[in-house]
């Protein structure tokens, strides 16, 4: 019997969006090269979090950012990023220092069949698989840890993750995998700070300002300085500030019904028979409004556009396999956790 086809949430959601970019990445395995290269900082994030979670040992969450970054001496980019992941994981754990929750499980994949919710009947085609942030103990009850990086939360910010399908279809297959009842999300946000190192001023930037300043002073003169660039200490100093602020952190609760687990159900099971019916007819329909989301274009524009381009693909894109994530690990001996 053939081998039933692994399905996460992300390839759903790509599919959903456009069937077109879905075939890149998940038939093709086509990953653009300068998202491939590039450093996720959310994803650094998360392992920051899961190392202080299970060990509460900030100097080795601290080495690890350090590690990460290691030519931020040279890397304006780096250097940003490295400030930033300090600042965040210094202020979550002041934050933080202890929690009301009892860690079950933290960075826990899974693996489980895709059920029509109707009939009971399970696909001979995909199976779901995905891996949730943690799984925490309050009281008598079981939640999901979900973790967050976002720009600012606001209203909106907050309805969404009310709306949130991705943790609804984790809390449905912890039922089914572990036999665990979820009674809700715990949502773990941190903000990213939008502050900046100041490079300070040129000589030449200066003088032109000096300049200006001079020219409109009604003595012809100016007792202006030079700015020079601010200090490591300094912006660490205002970083640490910014994230002593209340809403840098910010800890959200959704609660599910069993109603909402059965209309989840229902959703997986016709998106993945849509996905059936696009694979058998080799037909995957590319979805223009998507193209550019987030005021920038799709990664997958230039193949859309000129698909007989043979320079596109060794110049631009590599190819590795879907469901990165969910790749084996050496193994290890786990115990019992639920």
């Amino acid at each position: 019997m053939k081998p039933k086809t692994l399905i996460t949430y992300s390839q759903l959601a790509t599919f959903l969006s456009c069937r077109q970019k879905m075939r890149w990445r998940y038939i093709e395995e086509l990953v653009p090269l300068e998202r491939a290269q590039a450093l996720s900082f959310g994803s650094l994030i998360h392992d920051c979090l899961e190392s202080w979670h299970s060990q509460q040992d900030l100097p080795a969450v601290l080495d690890h950012i350090d590690r990460i970054y290691s030519d931020r001496a040279t890397d304006e980019k780096q250097r940003a990023d490295w400030h930033l992941a300090t600042a965040m994981m210094k202020g979550y754990v002041k934050r933080y220092p202890t929690e009301d929750f009892e860690i079950m499980a933290l960075e826990k994949k899974f693996e489980g069949p895709i059920v029509n919710p109707k009939s009971g009947r399970v696909s001979r085609s995909f199976r779901f698989a995905g891996k949730v942030d943690g799984i925490v103990k309050r009281g008598d009850d079981h939640f999901l840890l979900e973790t967050k990086t976002a720009s600012q939360v606001d209203a909106a910010y907050l309805e969404r993750l009310w709306r949130d399908f991705q943790i609804s279809i984790y809390s449905l297959y912890a039922r089914r995998v572990w036999g665990l009842e979820i009674k809700g999300v715990i949502y773990n946000v941190l903000c990213k700070a939008r502050l900046q190192q100041s490079r300070g001023e040129t000589e030449a930037e200066f003088e032109a300002r000096r300049a200006a300043l001079i020219a409109k002073s009604k003595t012809g003169r100016s007792s202006a300085k030079r700015r020079l660039p601010e200090s490591d200490e300094a912006f660490k100093d205002r970083l640490a500030a910014k994230y002593d602020e209340p809403g840098m952190f910010v800890r959200e609760e959704v609660l599910f019904t069993q109603g909402d687990l059965q209309q989840v159900a229902g959703e997986i099971w016709d998106l993945t028979q849509a996905l059936l019916e696009a694979r058998r007819a080799n037909a995957y329909l590319p979805n223009r409004g998507a193209c550019y989301q987030y005021g920038r274009a799709c990664a997958y524009l230039p193949l859309c556009q000129s698909p007989d381009n043979e320079h596109l693909i060794p110049t631009f894109y590599e190819r590795q396999p879907p469901h990165s994530e969910l790749a084996e690990e050496p193994a290890a001996a786990e115990a019992p956790i639920f």
